[in-house]
């Protein structure tokens, strides 16, 4: 097998994400109940012979009766895979799958991978035209040029669905959107610039194209690719090449780059000298977007130049050229109007929306995404990250009207405020919950203790932690069992972690002086029954280490029970001053996040420790970027019916109300009530029915087994419980918990330690 190189997990670990549980990526549920012999009378014989009927009569109603509308082909035949050349079609699948897992997650769209086992541009081309009836869209990916452009062009002239080859349209949308920011920010004239474009395959000419279809004059524009400059009356150029060719004298890449305004690199490392960059006109905008190196690094540009505007297609940079910030929005703009095309004016429409939408003011929300940053419009801000919660609702709509004005739209949108509403609700806020905690900790790198260091998911989460740059990680354990771990997960000795345990006679001196200190009044331990402590339990040292300043946070569990857990950690650590401590849960299914508590701490909160639940509830939720909507929820819905165990939930509100508390709340209801709006028009006196995010659950067991049970039958991801109250941020990992759960309750722990103020406790 040939290996890869992979940054941040090893081979074994990348195999076993593919075949864990369910082999691949991807997997097709019903959107229908199938529960009953009516609901499978309805679904198929035969009650599908209606639909069967109406889509004879009129092959439009296909988009109403079936999934058509919002359903993707992504398709390749393997030839030019991620860069790694032509691997065949069954080799491409595992991307073909990536793909389509991105269309669902960022605009909602359902996809399925189909590979074409064939290299003939003619076969592949028969084969998608005999299927595409059954899809809104096709999306081309990874092959090869010329075949690309042969493929795309034949399929545009005999299917009225929108096809799109991401490599070539995706990459020149953000590109054109970056461009247009650059020279706003320059004050230079679209229609006056020198372009030179280093690369000649797909993605370079789709560019090309879209800079001239946004006002580039194309004599401006200069291709170069391994032959060096492409003019007219060079020899040997195909007929896609042809078109690109000027008339110039230059000959080589050193000649054209002088005095151009504009380098668009999509070729490979190096291409582009210091020497070049000198060159360039003032102010020069150099786009060096060869993966994963760039033609040339920022930091070579900037030892030549102090005025250029730099983008790359890397994560570490600013400016990023990501293909997510296109793809699935103009799909999804294009599939709402069913669309019989993505035409240049489409394009076009996206590539402003984006620019446009990189010079508005950020808000919250997404600076909350973002880690925390609030970037501004400017030289290292032209293009929006690709967590922007305001793409989904921006790029659709924009190319929606294109596609409506440009005349291929086969249904209207009559307004358009509605339709961005609704696309927001697509979104789910929770996504870019992790995705803008990490990027915070990120720049504020904390050292975070990994208690059950033995454990495999345990310390494959230290190392992705690490790898990912989010932070320090310090396991806990025996080294010599630590190594023997790190082989069996597929990593060498040399993993750079430390490594710590009860050998370290100072710290373990340290952490008894502090444990005696506290619990001999507490619990009249002896300092003798303090060092056994320290000495045998792994998370009883991890808390000394946070409690006594040595790290800055903690995650432990996994190996053995919450409750256990939680015993050991509050031996060494009291709840925050004033607060009380209790679990929250971040539930999120179908679109929807909920917040459950207390789903681990209190068995039955009083009346009084409901209300302070749902206050605390209020601010985590507050600082994930969320509007709190608190329920109190019950067996019961505004009393009926009324028990003994509602009224401490109902004395809980009024509670609430005689605080003035800052966030809408209301209960008793009963979590269908709260969660589901059909229920409006019942109760139309209450803002939360319907609405809630935050669940505050009668009792500890109602709340575990709520959650739980949603988790181990639902199409369910939960994150949690988290700790809240507690006077260290130290995280509880459920046992049997994977590692992408251990590494988010890290990378909580590690946000938690920077934004709230533990110095209170």
């Amino acid at each position: 097998m040939k290996k890869t190189k992979i940054d941040h997990y090893t081979d074994k670990e990348a195999l076993d994400f593919h075949s864990k549980n369910k082999p691949g990526k991807i997997e097709i549920n019903s959107s229908k109940p199938m529960t009953t012999k009516r609901d499978l009378a309805l679904a198929y014989s035969p009650g599908v012979a209606v639909p069967v009927q109406a889509i004879a009569d009129n092959p439009e109603t296909a988009y109403d009766y079936t999934s058509k509308g919002n359903l993707v082909a992504v398709i390749s035949n393997g030839s030019a895979i991620l860069g790694m050349g032509n691997l065949g079609a069954l080799a491409s699948k595992p991307v073909m799958e990536g793909k389509a897992v991105l269309f669902k997650r960022f605009a909602d769209i359902d996809s399925i991978d189909l590979e074409i086992d064939s290299q003939d541009s003619d076969e592949i081309i028969n084969s998608i035209k005999n299927f595409a009836c059954s899809f809104g869209g096709i999306n081309l990916e990874d092959i090869a040029a010329p075949d690309c452009f042969v493929i795309e062009e034949k399929l545009k002239e005999i299917l009225d669905i929108p096809v799109f080859h991401d490599d070539q349209h995706g990459t020149a949308i953000i590109t054109t959107a970056a461009l247009i920011n650059a020279l706003d920010i320059s004050n230079k004239s679209i229609k006056k610039i020198k372009v030179v474009v280093n690369g000649a395959g797909a993605s370079a000419m789709a560019c090309a194209n879209l800079f001239k279809n946004s006002g580039v004059p194309q004599k401006n524009i200069i291709m170069v690719d391994r032959s060096g400059v492409i003019y007219r009356g060079r020899k040997g150029l195909n007929q896609w090449k042809s078109s690109h060719a000027i008339e110039t004298k230059h000959r080589t890449l050193d000649e054209a780059i002088n005095g151009a305004d504009v380098f668009l690199g999509l070729s490979a490392k190096g291409a582009l000298s210091k020497d070049m960059v000198k060159k360039m006109a003032k102010d020069p905008i150099i786009f060096a977007c060869a993966n994963p190196d760039p033609e040339i690094t920022p930091e070579e540009i900037q030892e030549v130049r102090d005025d250029a505007i730099i983008a790359t297609g890397r994560s570490d940079y600013p400016n990023q050229v990501n293909n997510l910030i296109g793809f699935p929005y103009v799909f999804r703009g294009a599939l709402d109007v069913r669309s019989k095309t993505i035409n240049e004016e489409m394009k076009v429409a996206a590539a402003d929306a984006i620019a446009k939408l990189t010079r508005e003011d950020v808000p919250d929300e997404v600076v909350a995404a973002m880690g925390g940053d609030r970037p501004h419009y400017g030289k290292e801000y032209i293009i929006p990250s690709t967590f922007d919660p305001r793409l989904i609702s921006i790029i659709p709509a924009a190319v929606a009207k294109a596609a409506m004005d440009s005349g291929v739209a086969r249904k209207d949108i009559d307004d358009f405020e509605i339709y961005k509403e609704q696309l927001k609700q697509r979104l789910n806020p929770s996504l870019t919950i992790m995705q803008g905690i990490n990027s915070y900790i990120k720049k504020n790198q904390k050292r975070i203790v990994f208690a059950d260091g033995e454990d495999k998911n345990t310390l494959k989460a230290a190392i992705a932690f690490k790898n990912s740059k989010l932070g320090i990680p310090i396991l806990v354990g025996k080294k010599e069992k630590i190594k023997e771990r790190i082989k069996e997960i597929g990593y060498d000795d040399h993993f750079g972690i430390e490594i710590i345990n009860s050998t370290d006679s100072e710290k373990r001196e340290k952490y008894v002086n502090y444990l005696f200190k506290k619990m001999q009044r507490e619990q009249g331990l002896l300092e003798r029954d303090c060092d056994r402590l320290v000495r045998n339990d792994r998370v009883i040292w991890a808390s000394c280490m946070v409690a006594c300043g040595d790290a800055d946070g903690a995650v432990t569990g996994n190996t053995r029970r919450f409750g256990s857990s939680l015993d050991k950690i509050t031996q060494v650590v009291n709840p925050r001053e004033g607060e009380i401590m209790f679990g929250l849960n971040m539930v999120v299914s179908k679109g929807k996040t909920i917040f459950v508590g207390d789903t681990s701490v209190n068995e039955y909160p009083s009346s009084e420790e409901l209300a302070e639940i749902a206050i605390s509830a209020a601010r985590v939720v507050k600082l994930f970027g969320f509007v709190p909507k608190v329920a109190f929820v019950s067996h019961s819905t505004f009393g009926q019916p009324l028990t003994s165990r509602t009224k401490h939930i109902k004395k809980a509100v009024e509670i609430l109300k005689d605080k003035n508390v800052d966030f809408d709340f209301d209960g008793d209801m009963q979590p269908d009530v709260a969660l589901n709006e059909d229920y409006k028009e019942l109760y139309p006196f209450s803002s939360i029915v319907g609405n809630a995010n935050i669940l505050i659950m009668p009792g500890q067991h109602s709340a575990a087994i709520s959650y739980k049970m949603m988790k181990s039958l639902g199409d369910t991801k939960v994150i949690g419980p988290l700790l809240i109250g507690l006077g260290q941020p130290i995280e509880i990992a459920p046992l049997r918990s994977s590692t992408s759960e251990i590494i988010n309750l890290a990378s909580v722990a590690a946000y938690s330690a920077d934004v709230i103020d533990y110095k209170k406790s």
